[in-house]
């Protein structure tokens, strides 16, 4: 017995040097999150798939090693993800790609990595390093293929509704003011300024167009200044969008887009374009959102004013660049007043919203995604979708995850195809030729199942796209249904998630369960007293019963090793 004794702590001794100075973890940093930790390895299988060469396939691709070793990564990964993030979300960020359906995400992934350089299919968005997914149904009650309007009800008030309506349930009708009374619904900008949180939308539409409107107005999506207004509207006290902004919403801190014209009267002259304003009840209501705040206010309508805003000295931002929507990203060059992008405002508003110590809320709208798809143009719809994702990236560089949950989204989808058999890193613009084609001329893999793209000539072929730069960014694609516009499509959308409680977007939802899962991640609304359940701020996985940090365990380890070494040499 007195020989095993020592043989026994020899042998802890071993144990103990061995888990306090072997082999490091991947991951030395105790308070890292899921999303740096994605990104981190998305970043790694990008460089990876182009070690060698910026063509492909590469000879790494060749080879079952690297498929495998991707796979093993991703499922070290996937098993990293069991441990939950159950904080309380201090902060949320809700990016909204108007019309991003899939067909959108991944030809806009290909054209990054093209810009970049490489073949592009690899290429790995900032969404995509968003490590919980799940797919959303995006039908309106009364339609199979929605409105942005009756959308955005759904992911921003929680309910699904009928086309066209913004914050009313579905027993209010569209255009119809008396049907809309006693029918409003909250959205999560309000129960997020009654928690004391700050809010903000920015957007590149008008501020007062479906998707931002479902923040704070009650509406027909058609009635955005007062003008539009139908005389059974007027009749019956509806007021119009831009107005209950401005009179009813008033604790928004953080407004930036277009639409400087539902805010100015009729006798105004636009800064930029010349044009007049829309309002006839002669109210400035950008003078008027001034004179309400109590607090420091500013309202900034080009690029130089809005770089010149300290978010230290302001507490509330009011940004209009456009009379109308902002200008397409790839259009932005030729803004003669200068527009920030979405990337610049979505900075901007982090940094003024961040400084309440209750967190916030942030709608990130990438509106115009949608309307170039409108009129299939698939290189500014494309274009857009690229700079919306720097905007998530944005994000992501700026906040924490462990109390800030940021997700991804759309509104519904297009009719974007992505089709055909182009080789492995084809220009995602260019064209190309098939001995399957009929009628033996070139095609672009990106099509429209509808829109004003279609064209046939006289001896009943298609347009000869041959001499045609498919990449200028006016060039209309080729649609299979002639129509003034491009419809949109009433497939599933995309949801990406990183942060508190992202793990709840998993599967097949409803498109209003992504506003109940942003209220329960911060304990907002009916979902106030879920708090009392879970911790506002320290991280399971960071507190002393989930595990101290590496570090701290190998300072333990030393100790307990000292003491057991101690205890050897003196029962010897």
């Amino acid at each position: 017995m007195a020989t095993i004794r020592p043989i026994a702590r020899l042998f802890l001794v071993a144990v103990f040097i061995a888990t306090a100075f072997g082999k490091p973890a991947a991951n030395d940093d105790s308070t890292w999150s899921e999303v740096d930790h994605s990104a981190q390895l998305a970043h790694k299988r990008a460089r990876s798939a182009h070690a060698q060469s910026r063509t492909a396939p590469t000879d790494q691709e060749r080879t079952p090693d690297y498929w495998t070793n991707m796979a093993r990564a991703s499922i070290d990964e996937a098993l990293r993800l069991q441990t939950l993030n159950t904080n309380v979300a201090k902060n949320v960020v809700l990016f909204l790609g108007d019309g991003m359906g899939v067909s959108t995400v991944t030809t806009a992934r290909i054209l990054k990595g093209q810009k970049a350089g490489n073949p592009g299919e690899e290429t790995v968005l900032a969404m995509d390093s968003l490590p919980y997914t799940a797919m959303s149904k995006t039908y309106n009650i009364d339609k199979q293929v929605p409105d942005s309007a009756a959308c955005a009800t759904a992911f921003l008030c929680g309910v699904k509704t009928n086309f066209g309506l913004v914050g009313l349930d579905g027993r209010a009708t569209s255009k119809n003011c008396s049907s809309a009374k006693g029918h409003e619904v909250e959205s999560i900008i309000d129960h997020a300024e009654r928690a004391g949180k700050s809010t903000g939308i920015v957007t590149t539409t008008r501020v007062t167009h479906a998707t931002p409107a479902a923040g704070y107005a009650h509406s027909t999506r058609y009635w955005e200044t007062d003008s539009d207004l139908s005389a059974e509207a007027r009749e019956n006290n509806c007021t119009d969008i831009a107005y209950q902004l401005v009179e009813e919403a008033p604790d928004i801190e953080v407004i930036l887009g277009g639409g400087r014209r539902a805010f100015r009267t009729s006798n105004m002259t636009d800064p930029e374009d010349g044009s007049n304003g829309l309002r006839n009840d002669s109210t400035d209501l950008i003078q008027r959102w001034l004179d309400r705040k109590t607090g420091r206010a500013r309202y900034v309508w080009n690029e130089t004013e809005f770089s010149s805003v300290d978010p230290e000295s302001v507490d509330y931002l009011l940004g209009l660049f456009e009379p109308s929507h902002m200008r397409y990203s790839v259009d932005r060059p030729n803004d003669t007043a200068g527009e920030p992008s979405l990337a610049d405002m979505t900075r901007k508003a982090i940094q003024i919203l961040q400084k309440n110590e209750h967190g916030f809320f942030l709608l990130v709208e990438g509106g115009r995604i949608d309307h170039a798809h409108h009129a299939s143009k698939a290189v500014k719809a494309l274009e857009d979708t690229v700079a919306f994702d720097d905007a998530v990236q944005v994000a992501k560089d700026m906040l924490d995850t462990s109390d800030s949950l940021i997700v991804v989204t759309a509104d519904h989808s297009h009719t974007l195809t992505f089709a055909g058999y182009p080789d492995r890193g084809h220009p995602i613009f260019g064209k190309w030729e098939s001995s399957q084609v009929k009628d033996d001329l070139p095609y672009t893999p990106l099509l429209y199942g509808t829109g004003p793209g279609y064209k046939i000539t006289g001896n009943g072929t298609r347009h000869n796209i041959t001499d045609i730069d498919t990449a200028y960014k006016e060039y209309t694609q080729q649609s299979a249904v002639p129509m003034t516009s491009d419809t949109h499509g009433g497939d599933d959308v995309i949801i990406m998630a990183g942060g508190p409680m992202a793990h709840l977007f998993h599967g097949v939802q409803e498109q209003h369960y992504i506003t109940h899962v942003m209220m329960y991640a911060a304990c907002l609304g009916e979902y106030t007293h879920d708090c009392d359940m879970r911790t506002p701020s320290v991280n399971p996985r960071h507190s002393r019963s989930a595990g101290m940090s590496r570090s701290a365990r190998r300072g333990t380890y030393v100790i307990t090793l000292i003491t057991i070494t101690s205890s050897l040499f003196v029962n010897f």
